[in-house]
């Protein structure tokens, strides 16, 4: 099983750091693009079952064809846990990882089989972009300083009982000078700054939450 965790893409609190970039609207879109993204990698994976868990619902969720779940939990930490404690054995990957493939997702799962309890993916940031783990505890997730630089080296420490291996590590895209390698990858769209609403207005709780232009395909946690 493989569980995306997405934030809804809601403009000016979807991708804050890339807002100055590509303002509100621009950078939702963009995370509706990873989000994406994120999903056609898992469900081309083929590790089993393919649930979206997001940080609350949203008409954007329901199309894409995939179980929802609400996150659970005060913090990060705490809405991971959550969600893997009630599936052991499951792959956990966030929607900012597009350099993330199949192959990743597959030698996680393969290693799991294998008889490894814990898999990470280390970040360049010093995060992580995927995590699986047979033997779910909340230490593991418990007192991490989310988003800084130690929250691989942190999570390493507290897996010192476990059988556990480490991936390649990756790149995330969470700040404007990340938009040149997401262009690479063929997100044609990373690096224009968004068009501003034109029409009504919508609140941005309520509503759809939806970006301008979002029912458009997107090619591309």
């Amino acid at each position: 099983m493989i569980i995306v965790f997405a934030k809804a893409p809601v403009p000016g609190a979807a991708k804050t750091r890339l807002i100055p970039a590509l303002g509100e609207w621009g950078a939702a879109r963009l995370h509706e693009r990873l989000t994406r993204h994120a999903v056609r990698t898992a469900l081309a994976a083929g590790c089993g079952r393919v649930e979206i868990h997001g940080t609350r619902r949203h008409s954007f969720f329901g199309s894409l064809g995939i179980p929802f779940r609400l996150q659970r939990g005060r913090d990060l930490g705490e809405r991971m846990h959550h969600a893997l404690a009630r599936n052991p054995g499951a792959i956990l990957i966030g929607t900012d990882c597009p350099e993330l493939t199949v192959a990743d997702l597959q030698c996680a799962a393969r290693l799991l089989r294998g008889g490894y309890e814990a898999v990470l993916a280390p970040a360049q940031d010093g995060g992580y972009a995927l995590i699986a783990l047979r033997r779910v505890a909340p230490e593991i997730f418990r007192n991490i300083a989310w988003g800084t630089s130690t929250v691989f080296d942190e999570t390493a420490k507290r897996l010192l009982n476990y059988r556990w291996r480490a991936l390649r590590t990756v790149w995330d895209v969470d700040r404007p000078e990340d938009l040149a390698r997401l262009r690479a990858l063929r997100f044609a769209s990373a690096g224009r700054r968004g068009a501003r609403r034109s029409g009504g207005s919508r609140a941005r709780s309520g509503g759809s939450d939806r970006p301008s232009g979002s029912r458009r395909a997107a090619p591309g946690r």
